[in-house]
């Protein structure tokens, strides 16, 4: 099997499942995304517990790639460090941008490296980015910093 047989699988699977599609119940934050452009959404739920975050969930509708990204993302950010998810959305969103392009650089990604190819279609980006922007504004944003440390 090829690379990119493998990546569309990986897309395919993110895309089509429901494990991390779900109402997260007693969320520290959710925060909405859009990407006007095309429709995608989510809705961005995250349970946070002394700095680390403990669950994470989406809902929402639009493209597989969107779909996908939100999925992987979810995958990648349960049960780290807000330091380490933000530093996930700010990798991913270098190589989104081909401003990192070294396969050995984007491991932390895991699965979510498999939209490295995203970066060659210029229509798409903003799909695959959205969920990651939306964490990354879920960083920013009061609700956020106050979350943990209410939990905390």
């Amino acid at each position: 099997m090829e690379l990119n047989e493998i990546y569309t699988e990986i897309i395919t699977e993110h895309s089509t499942s429901s494990r991390n599609r779900r109402h997260l119940e007693q969320a520290s934050v959710s925060l909405a995304g859009k990407n006007p452009s095309c429709g995608d959404e989510i809705e961005l739920e995250l349970l946070i517990d002394h700095g680390r975050i403990t669950d994470a969930s989406y809902t929402g509708t639009g493209c597989a790639i969107s779909q996908a990204s939100a999925s992987m993302m979810v995958d990648l950010i349960k049960g780290k460090s807000l330091s380490e998810a933000k530093y996930l959305a700010e990798l991913f969103t270098a190589m989104i941008q081909r401003k990192t392009t070294n396969d050995k650089d984007l491991e932390p990604l895991e699965e979510a490296a498999a939209l490295k190819s995203i970066s060659n279609l210029p229509a798409r980006v903003k799909c695959a980015a959205m969920p990651w922007h939306t964490l990354e504004t879920a960083f920013k944003s009061t609700s956020f910093q106050t979350a943990d440390k209410v939990r905390g």
